[in-house]
């Protein structure tokens, strides 16, 4: 215990305080003797990483508790890894400096369970760089991490619903096709119809007349 705390710059009291807390995991015993391990280190370091940003204790006992639960990347790979998405592992301070106060259990296990976060080791992973960073913008631009999770949700809804229709009717009607095919063509399609729709979206929102005047 001396040695882990000092290792981590902090006192052996402090250490014992942070078991008590349920802030690290319990030593390995072999007989007297209690090992403690590189994970215990990287955890001290990332509470340390977390109370410099603004975390409370309470605040940090409670995500270690949804780290420690939450769903690996094994799990979350299951199904084989993303083919156009590029994953990003990230320490918990890391994670923090992309949604600040917005990094709390709840968001984090919904994030966890829409597949977007996984834990591997004393590491976060984050499946996909592009979701993100355009997750992080969104938080940038005041609109809260539970908000962006909740769409995410009926994003990835709609995202299957499409996916199902195109690879469908493709390879009903073109049995030779590629995947690189289905997936340029389907894209294609999306990204027009979602253009334009936004289009009329936001001509809805500039045309006087919808605001109830002549």
């Amino acid at each position: 215990m001396e040695e882990l705390a000092e290792e981590a710059g902090i006192t052996v009291r402090t250490l014992r305080f942070y078991r008590e807390r349920g802030l690290i995991r319990p030593p390995r015993r072999e007989g007297r003797i209690a090992w403690y391990d590189d994970h215990h280190l990287a955890r001290l370091r990332t509470i340390a990483g977390l109370l410099e940003r603004g975390h409370t204790l309470n605040g940090i006992a409670d995500l270690a508790t949804t780290l420690d639960s939450g769903r690996d990347l094994a799990e979350v790979l299951g199904l084989g890894e993303p083919t156009e998405e590029t994953p990003v592992r990230l320490t918990p301070e890391q994670l923090a400096d992309y949604f600040k106060d917005d990094v709390t259990p709840d968001n984090l296990a919904t994030a966890m369970e829409l597949g977007y976060v996984a834990t591997d080791g004393d590491e976060i992973v984050h499946i996909s760089r592009r979701l993100l960073e355009v997750s992080s913008e969104l938080v940038r631009q005041g609109v809260p991490l539970a908000a962006v999770l909740a769409s995410g949700r009926e994003v990835r809804r709609h995202a299957e619903d499409l996916a199902g229709l195109f690879v469908g009717i493709l390879r009903t009607h073109t049995a030779h096709a590629t995947e690189d095919q289905l997936r340029t063509l389907s894209r294609a399609v999306v990204d027009a119809e979602l253009s334009m729709a936004l289009d009329r979206r936001l001509r809805e929102k500039e045309d006087p007349r919808t605001d109830g005047t002549a």
